[in-house]
């Protein structure tokens, strides 16, 4: 019996190698700041298959990467499923407060824009 947990895993970057302008990098994306938004509301970790996002499967795929390889998601096989779980501990160690503004800045830009006819 193959174990796919050793043959199938994905590089993730250590805290100390991830760097500022990554995850800002990684979240000035709409597409990436939704996938964010929504790990950042669940304790979960959520498949690839729980987001629609209106893009290309590729291009689904290059987004999830960006935020991996940025620091601000771990992925991880299981099954076939391939599972998003937000590095909220690492990152706010690392920048404190950073991804809570983030989120909250987006919440209040996604309420305005609500409110604007």
């Amino acid at each position: 019996m193959t174990d796919t947990a050793t043959t199938r895993t994905l590089a993730h970057p250590e805290p100390a190698e991830i760097r500022l302008e990554a995850v800002l990098h990684a979240l000035s994306d709409p597409m990436r700041l939704s996938i964010v938004r929504d790990l950042a509301v669940t304790p979960d970790e959520l498949a690839c298959s729980y987001f629609v996002l209106p893009v290309t499967k590729s291009t689904t795929t290059h987004h999830f990467r960006v935020l991996r390889e940025a620091g601000v998601i771990r992925q991880a096989y299981r099954g076939t499923a391939k599972m998003n779980g937000l590095r909220r501990a690492e990152l706010e160690g690392l920048f404190p407060g950073l991804l809570d503004s983030v989120l909250t800045a987006a919440a209040a830009e996604e309420a305005r824009r609500a409110d604007t006819p």
